[in-house]
């Protein structure tokens, strides 16, 4: 059968970071005690923590195990999945990994969180008071964070990506580390959400890290064959981006 997109899309959200653990869940910092850490750390240098490394490992042999080798690997180029996707990679033998081309695309990079990437909960509230509101009226996929991004203008990102693939890997396997908003945009544009649908995540949540969701192939298009299978038993953060 010939495909005008690939014959296996396998989306992984990278392994828990040192940011996941700083802000527990939460959209800003609790204090200033929870942000030193990675205070002052631009968001595509952000690593993954020890247990993280370990997930990415650990997910490696699954994912080895399930589907074989890939012909593309592309991450963020954020460090967080760039060392995702190596740990991954260390399951695979030398010659094997060899054949797998990674490459980092700028377009499945993490939701611009604009002004307040680094604030905690008070000093958003007090710099941005009509923010509350403005969330509540256009919904958490519409409505841009202060000097950010939306997750519709991610979604538009991620569409450009979709259609490279689709031009220039036709039948190929590929695999991609990304983040969990990134994928919730994936899955509107593969699985065709209404914006509804996207204001949130739908049963199942957010993707644990390094949480493998497929998509396989077929006369009509990528259809949607698990979502967030975890391979990896140590470590358990499934927060932040």
């Amino acid at each position: 059968m010939a495909f005008s997109h690939p014959a296996l899309l396998v989306l992984v959200r990278h392994a828990e970071s040192a940011r996941n653990i700083a802000k527990k869940g939460s959209v800003y910092f609790a204090d200033d005690a929870a942000r030193q850490v990675v205070r002052g750390v631009p968001d595509h240098l952000i690593e993954l923590t020890p247990d993280g490394r370990k997930q990415a490992l650990q997910t490696g042999n699954g994912i080895r195990e399930r589907f074989g080798t890939f012909d593309y690997v592309y991450t963020s180029g954020y460090a967080r999945t760039e060392q995702t996707a190596e740990g991954i990679l260390e399951a695979y033998p030398a010659a094997e990994r060899s054949a797998m081309r990674v490459k980092p695309e700028l377009f499945i990079r993490e939701r611009d969180s604009g002004f307040a990437y680094d604030m905690t909960t008070a000093e958003a509230e007090a710099a941005f008071p009509w923010l509350n509101e403005y969330w509540q009226t256009f919904g958490g996929f519409m409505a841009r964070p202060p000097g950010g991004e939306s997750l519709a203008d991610v979604a538009g990102r991620v569409h450009m990506f979709l259609v490279k693939l689709a031009a220039r890997h036709a039948g190929q396997k590929i695999l991609v580390v990304t983040h969990g908003g990134t994928l919730r945009c994936f899955r509107f544009l593969l699985e065709g959400w209404s914006y509804s649908q996207a204001q949130q995540w739908p049963e199942g949540g957010a993707p644990a890290n390094c949480g493998v969701t497929t998509y396989r192939g077929t006369g009509s298009g990528l259809e949607l064959e698990d979502y967030n299978r975890v391979y990896w038993t140590v470590g358990s953060s499934t927060d932040g981006i």
